[in-house]
C-alpha cells in the first residue's frame, strides 16, 4: 500500500518537474511596447510645482508641499523677514529724505540751515556721507528682497525633492543612552552620562 502511494508521489513530482521544463515560445508581435509604463520622477514634478507656485506667491510651494508646523514657520519666517525688510527700507529712506533736504537746502540758501534743523552745526561733509550710508542701506535692502524671494523659491524646490525621496531601509541611526568616560587624571576614571548614535548603512 506504502508502495503504491509513494510510487503515485513520485509519478506527480515527475510529471510536474516534466511540465516546468517545457519551452514557452513567444511571437515577437504579441509583445507591444505600450505595456512597459516609462519612468516617472516625481519628486522632479514636484519639485517644479513648488518652484512655480513660490514663484507666484511666496510660501505657497511650502504650504502646498504638505502643511506641518515646520512648513508653517519657514513660511512665518519668510513673510517676517520682508516686514522687516520693508520697516528698515522706510526708515531708511526717510532718514535720506532728511538728508537730502538739508544739502539741498543749504546749497539754495547759502550754506544755512533750514529752521528746526537736527543738523544745523553739522559740516556738509558729513551730511554727504550720512546721505551716502542711507542711500547704500536701501540698496542693500533692494538685494536682500532678490535675495529673501529667490531662497524662498530654491527652499520650495528641495523640500519637494526631497518629499519624494526615500531611503527605505537603506540607513537606519539608533540612539541609546551609555556611559562616557569623561575625565581619567591620577587614576580617577570619572564616568559621565551621554547619548550614543549609530549610524548603519
Amino acid at each position: 500500500m506504502y508502495k503504491v502511494l509513494l510510487l503515485s508521489v513520485c509519478l506527480f513530482f515527475t510529471f510536474a518537474n516534466a511540465r516546468a521544463q517545457e519551452k514557452v515560445t513567444m511571437k515577437k508581435d504579441s509583445v507591444t511596447t505600450d505595456s512597459v509604463k516609462p519612468y516617472v520622477n516625481q519628486g522632479k514634478i514636484a519639485g517644479r510645482r513648488a518652484m512655480i507656485r513660490s514663484a507666484m506667491l511666496p510660501g505657497l510651494g511650502q504650504i502646498r508641499n504638505g502643511f506641518n508646523l515646520y512648513r508653517g514657520l519657514k513660511v512665518a519666517g519668510i513673510y517676517t523677514g520682508a516686514a522687516f525688510l520693508t520697516i528698515s527700507y522706510i526708515d531708511n529712506s526717510k532718514q535720506y529724505d532728511i538728508f537730502v533736504h538739508e544739502l539741498e537746502y543749504r546749497t539754495q540758501n547759502g550754506g544755512a540751515s533750514p529752521p528746526g534743523s537736527l543738523y544745523a552745526n553739522s559740516p556738509v561733509d558729513r551730511l554727504i556721507s550720512a546721505k551716502d550710508i542711507y542711500r547704500r542701506n536701501k540698496q542693500v535692502i533692494i538685494f536682500s528682497y532678490a535675495g529673501l524671494y529667490l531662497l524662498n523659491i530654491i527652499e520650495a524646490y528641495i523640500d519637494a525633492r526631497l518629499a519624494n525621496f526615500d531611503v527605505g531601509d537603506v540607513t537606519r541611526i539608533k540612539i541609546r543612552p551609555d556611559l562616557m568616560n569623561a575625565n581619567q587624571m591620577y587614576g580617577y576614571h570619572s564616568i559621565a552620562p551621554g547619548m550614543k548614535i549609530a549610524i548603519t548603512f
